[in-house]
């Protein structure tokens, strides 16, 4: 098989001694900053050698194309964007502790995602709604990659698919500045241009991500085989479930160890690399 190796930095010598320590016949350069070792085996070596370099590694049985795939659906908070949204209102209300200690524990698998959100927005009553537009302006920001790895996979004919356990406000948002095909996200309540601490309609927690890309595939005739998933949260999980190829993307530990392939270092391009 082949060990696909990219970094922010790849030094010459990393590659050298990853070859040796995998056996690779040959090393061919993928992109900038990504490289094939060619007919490599695996070894607990090379997972030591690249966590202590800083380099992200995965191996390929077969070349994986993007052309093959059919759809892309990724999480919005700390995946596409390099922010968790509702902190950063929280933090506009001065309840940043109280919210940001409850988004930690649910992404991380600690407490149920839907009731753990619910007490989320409980703390935001009486937030005026014009935060959510000061957040987006202020404070979104793609996460590195973002936008080229969204291109390579429009190239490539694939469908995108935001999913996430924030907001409506900001996934419309996304939708129509990237292109993206498909949004799904929860819905605060406002009624007189304050928030009320409650959601409207169903919350879109962990079962709900897996329930929404099934049933978007159903409607277009996709199999599990033609589907993508990028994420980094315990929530995240039932999403992969649904998916042929899974990425972890800088995400919680229990998140890498049910994905296909993990991503700590370097940015969404890195995500193209998989595919060749």
């Amino acid at each position: 098989m082949d060990l696909i190796v990219q970094g922010i930095e790849v030094e010459t010598s990393d590659l050298k001694k990853l070859a040796i320590l995998s056996g690779a016949s040959k090393i061919e350069r993928v992109t900038g900053s990504a490289f094939r070792l060619v007919d490599a085996g695996q070894h607990n070596n090379v997972s030591v050698y690249c966590l202590n370099a800083g380099l992200d590694f995965f191996y390929i049985q077969q070349p994986l194309k993007l052309s093959n795939f059919s759809l892309v659906a990724m999480d919005m908070d700390s995946t596409l964007v390099g922010i968790e949204s509702i902190d950063e209102i929280a933090d506009m209300h001065g309840v940043r502790k109280q919210v940001s200690e409850l988004t930690e524990k649910a992404m991380y698998g600690e407490i149920n995602f839907s009731e753990g959100l619910v007490q989320r927005v409980a703390l935001l009553k009486g937030l005026d709604h014009s935060v959510l537009q000061r957040v987006y302006d202020e404070r979104l920001v793609l996460n590195p990659g973002a936008e080229k790895m969204l291109k390579q996979m429009k190239i490539a004919g694939i469908k995108t698919m935001l999913v996430s356990g924030g907001f409506t406000f900001f996934t419309d948002k996304l939708k129509d500045r990237l292109g993206l095909d498909y949004t799904f996200a929860n819905t605060l309540e406002i009624v007189d241009g304050k928030l009320t601490g409650r959601l409207v309609g169903e919350i879109m927690g962990a079962q709900g991500k897996g329930r929404v890309l099934k049933k978007i595939c159903n409607q277009l005739g996709f199999r599990k085989e033609d589907l993508i998933a990028i994420g980094d949260g315990a929530n995240d999980l039932p999403m992969f479930a649904e998916a042929g190829v899974s990425v972890a993307y800088h995400a919680k530990p229990i998140v890498q160890k049910n994905a296909t392939y993990v991503i700590n270092y370097v940015g969404l391009d890195g995500v193209i690399n998989i595919f060749q």
